[in-house]
C-alpha cells in the first residue's frame, strides 16, 4: 500500500495517458488503479479538501469522486442529520445522549466522515467491494472510529428475485445496529450509464424498500437528484415527508434532502439552503401567498426619476428549484415584475436584517435606471456600457443575442437586466 500511494503522489501531475503507455516501467504496481485514483484526486480538489490533500487516502473511482458531496453539502447533510436527532430522537427519550445512523448508500464515504463527527456511530455500507475496502482504509486514515464498513448489497425481495441476486433484507443487515436514522442517497444511473431521476428508477428503490426500512427505523433521509420533481416526489413518499430541503451552493443547485418520519401525518417544510443561508417555509405558505405585481405608475416613475434605494432581486438556484415565487414576494413585502417573470423589485423601507436575509437567498442588486426595451435604449447602453454583464428573461430574445445587439464585451460597468414586466411591458434595469 505504501508503494502504491508514494506512487499516486509522485505522478499526480503526470499525463495520464503516458502512465498508462509506460506502466511497464513499473512492473509493482497496479498502473490502471494507480490513475484511477489520480483522476480521482483531481476531481475531489476544491471539493472535498482533506481528501484531495491526504496522500495517504484511496479514491479508487473517479465517477464516485465525481458524485460525492462536497465539503460544504456533506457537512449540511450531518447538520441535518442532527437535527433530526435533536428533535425527534434525543429530545423525546429520556437519558438518550447520542445517535446512530446507518448509510445504505455508502459510495466514496465522505457523507459517512461526516455523520461521523456528529453521531453516536456510524454504518457505511457499500456494495461494490473495491470502494468497500477503499473506505475502511481511509476511515482508519481519518481516525473515524465510529464507522463500521459494510460491503452488502440491499434490494426488495422481489427485485432480488429478478436479478437472479441473493436477497438481502435491511432487517438483516442492521439488526445489530439499531440506527436512528436511515441515510440513502440511491445511484441515478440505469441501463448503459444513463442519468435517471424518477425515484423509482434509482438503485436501490427507496419505494420498494420503505415497508421493510420501517422496521429498522423511525427516520429516513434521502438524497436525490436536484432535477427531480419535489410535487411529484412528495406525492409518491407520502404524508410522512417532514421536511424537503433544497440545498444549492456555487451557484448551483446541489442536490435535494428528503426528511420521512415513520410517524408524521401533515405537510412538509421546504428549507433553502444557499451558501450558508437557511430559509424555511412551509409548503402551504406558497399556496396561501399571492404575489403583488408591480404597476404601471411605478415602473413609469422609476424611468422618468432617479431610482435611489430601489433594488433588484433574482432569486438564487435553491429559491427557482423551490418555487416559492409568490411566498418570498408576499413574505418580504416584493413587488413581483410578472406572474412568469420571477424577478422582484425591493424598496428602500425594507429593514436591513430582511435586505440581508434576500441577499443569502438570491442577488439584490441596486437599480441605477430604468429603460425602454428599443432601438434608442441600445444605441445609449452600447455607447455608455461596452462592457457589462446581460442577462434576458422572459423575452423573445436569448442573452446571447441581446449582447450581440449592444455589441458589448463581458465586463463589469453594470448588469442589465432585460426583463418582461407584466402592467409596463420590456424593460431594461441598469444594475
Amino acid at each position: 500500500m505504501n508503494e502504491f500511494v508514494t506512487f499516486v503522489t509522485e505522478h499526480a501531475e503526470d499525463e495520464i495517458t503516458k502512465l498508462l503507455l509506460n506502466r511497464s516501467r513499473w512492473p509493482e504496481i497496479d498502473v490502471s488503479a494507480a490513475v484511477d485514483c489520480i483522476i480521482s484526486r483531481r476531481k475531489l480538489k476544491g471539493k472535498v479538501a482533506r481528501w484531495a490533500e491526504d496522500p495517504a487516502l484511496i479514491c479508487p473511482l473517479p465517477l464516485s469522486a465525481e458524485q460525492c458531496s462536497s465539503d460544504e453539502t456533506a457537512a449540511y447533510k450531518a447538520k441535518v442529520a442532527a437535527h433530526i436527532a435533536d428533535v425527534s430522537i434525543i429530545g423525546k427519550e429520556a437519558g438518550k445522549d447520542g445517535w446512530r445512523i446507518a448509510d445504505l448508500t455508502g459510495g466514496l464515504g465522505v457523507d459517512s466522515w461526516y455523520f461521523s463527527r456528529q453521531a453516536e456511530a456510524v454504518l457505511y455500507n457499500e456494495m461494490q467491494p473495491i470502494l468497500a475496502r477503499a473506505a475502511r482504509h481511509n476511515f482508519e486514515v481519518l481516525e473515524a472510529r465510529n464507522v463500521k464498513v459494510s460491503n452488502l448489497a440491499v434490494a426488495p425481495a422481489e427485485v432480488a428475485a429478478r436479478a437472479g441476486l441473493p436477497y438481502l433484507s435491511p432487517a438483516d443487515l442492521l439488526k445489530d445496529f439499531h440506527p436512528d436514522i436511515i441515510f440513502m442517497d440511491p445511484a441515478r444511473r440505469g441501463e448503459g450509464g444513463r442519468k435517471v431521476f424518477l425515484l423509482e428508477d434509482c438503485t436501490p428503490d427507496v419505494l420498494g424498500l420503505l415497508d421493510e426500512l420501517w422496521e429498522c427505523t423511525g427516520h429516513l433521509l434521502l438524497k436525490l437528484s436536484p432535477m427531480a420533481d419535489i410535487s411529484k416526489i412528495t406525492e409518491q413518499l407520502g404524508n410522512r415527508c417532514r421536511e424537503v430541503h433544497v440545498v444549492s451552493s456555487g451557484g448551483e443547485c446541489k442536490e435535494l434532502l428528503i426528511w420521512i418520519d415513520r410517524e408524521w401525518k401533515g405537510s412538509y417544510d421546504l428549507i433553502l439552503y444557499e451558501s450558508g443561508s437557511i430559509y424555511r417555509c412551509p409548503v402551504t405558505a406558497e399556496q396561501t401567498a399571492v404575489a403583488e405585481i408591480a404597476p404601471a405608475s411605478l415602473l413609469e416613475s422609476m424611468s422618468e426619476g432617479p431610482t435611489e434605494g430601489w433594488h433588484l432581486f433574482e432569486p438564487g438556484k435553491a429559491l427557482m428549484k423551490a418555487g416559492l415565487f409568490n411566498q418570498v414576494s408576499d413574505a418580504f413585502g416584493l413587488y413581483k415584475l410578472g406572474k412568469s417573470t420571477h424577478y422582484y423589485l425591493v424598496s428602500s423601507s425594507i429593514s436591513p436584517e430582511r435586505q440581508k436575509q434576500l441577499e443569502g437567498l438570491g442577488k439584490l442588486k441596486p437599480i441605477r435606471e430604468v429603460l425602454g426595451f428599443n432601438k434608442r435604449s441600445f444605441k445609449d447602453l452600447s455607447a455608455r456600457f461596452p462592457h457589462c454583464e446581460i442577462t434576458a428573461r422572459n423575452l423573445p430574445i436569448s442573452s446571447d443575442e441581446l449582447r450581440k445587439k449592444l455589441k458589448a464585451g463581458s465586463g463589469d460597468d453594470a448588469h442589465l437586466y432585460a426583463l418582461k414586466s407584466d402592467e409596463a411591458g420590456n424593460l431594461i434595469f441598469v444594475c
